[in-house]
């Protein structure tokens, strides 16, 4: 039987590896369909074998230290992550503090490669969206101010779950942010939740995704209750937008293709098509140039702060702009708006 139940399993995995090895787009979009009910942490998409919930019988090793193989006395088999293994990789170890919101500062920007491939989900790992809901305040400048995640409305109370497998970096009361939870994936993202009214998880953690992390709330810097969640790489935030859905609540793609480009509060999601794919393999020289465009468009712009008896048509006149103008580059920003002193409006 021992033997049986081994030679079910290679012949599982040598599928499993034919399976990962397709890249036509197709197949791209079935593992996409698969992936995303998958649970935590069960990898396989073969279900043949299955007949019922045995006990576990016997661990065994596939050839990377990460993951493993248990097998059940009913002649089924399910995937696990191999813990000990990933807290001993390099991931987990440098640029690691349990406090610091940024820990990459030293870590000058010109050392991350034009274009980097990130798998967001594979056999072994699955995405649970942290709510789905429409983005009320997206990735940006909001008040001429950096806004380096998106909000969606979430009420005090409501479980806010993770969105990939990995380790909580933080667990805290951070200014602006109020209670913050950060999270380490194994594809070098993390992941931050905003304004908890609770927080359930603690500096050093393992969670899968979709486990409960906290609970939504108001807290920090914040107008009412609603979920702010970043994304960022090598502590650099890039549009969430890129790979969820809020709407659906699903990943726009299994495979990412993040263009240092988009490390930019000023460079935002855009939506595109499968025949625009061409744009995200575009060369390092048309990313550079990007970069150059974007930096130039920051260098152009120009704020003004609100003073006492300033009026929109004042300082459109000043500026040598239209009030129309001016409204269009601020968010919620009308003609008929009461201005607050001390507050910046964008006027170019």
């Amino acid at each position: 039987m021992r033997r049986f139940c081994v030679l079910l399993l290679f012949l599982g995995l040598a599928s499993l590896h034919a399976f990962a090895q397709a890249d036509t787009l197709a197949e791209k979009h079935a593992v996409r369909d698969t992936v995303a009910v998958r649970p935590a942490d069960i990898g396989s998409g073969i279900t043949s074998f299955m007949k019922g919930n045995g006990a576990p019988l016997d661990t065994l090793d596939v050839g990377d230290s990460r993951i493993q193989v248990v097998l059940k006395d009913d002649n089924t088999w399910y995937f696990i992550k191999n813990v000990s293994a990933l807290e001993d990789e390099d991931l987990y170890r440098e640029y690691w503090d349990d406090v610091l919101v940024n820990p990459y500062t030293k870590e000058p920007f010109d050392s991350i490669h034009y274009r980097t491939t990130i798998a967001l989900v594979d056999s072994v790992s699955r995405f649970v969206c942290p709510h789905q809901g429409k983005v009320f305040s997206k990735f940006g400048i909001r008040r001429g101010r950096a806004h380096t995640g998106c909000d969606v409305p979430y009420p005090t109370g409501t479980p806010v779950f993770c969105a990939f497998d990995g380790r909580v970096r933080v667990s805290d009361w951070h200014k602006g942010y109020g209670n913050l939870v950060i999270i380490r994936h194994e594809n070098g993202l993390e992941t931050f939740y905003g304004h908890l009214s609770r927080r359930d998880v603690t500096p050093g953690q393992w969670v899968h995704a979709g486990d409960l992390i906290g609970l939504g709330g108001s807290t920090g810097r914040s107008t009412g209750p609603h979920l702010h969640f970043e994304t960022r790489y090598r502590g650099h935030a890039f549009d969430p937008e890129w790979i969820v859905d809020f709407e659906s609540g699903t990943l726009r793609r299994n495979v990412f293709v993040l263009k240092r480009s988009y490390l930019s509060v000023y460079s935002k999601h855009v939506p595109q098509s499968i025949d625009e794919e061409e744009e995200i393999y575009m060369s390092e020289e048309q990313i550079r140039a990007e970069e150059e465009r974007i930096a130039k468009e920051r260098a152009a712009m120009k704020y003004h702060t609100i003073r006492s008896g300033d009026t929109l048509s004042g300082i459109a006149h000043k500026y040598g702009t239209t009030v129309s103008r001016i409204c269009s580059l601020n968010s919620g920003l009308k003609p008929t708006t009461i201005l607050s002193i001390g507050r910046k409006i964008r006027v170019k």
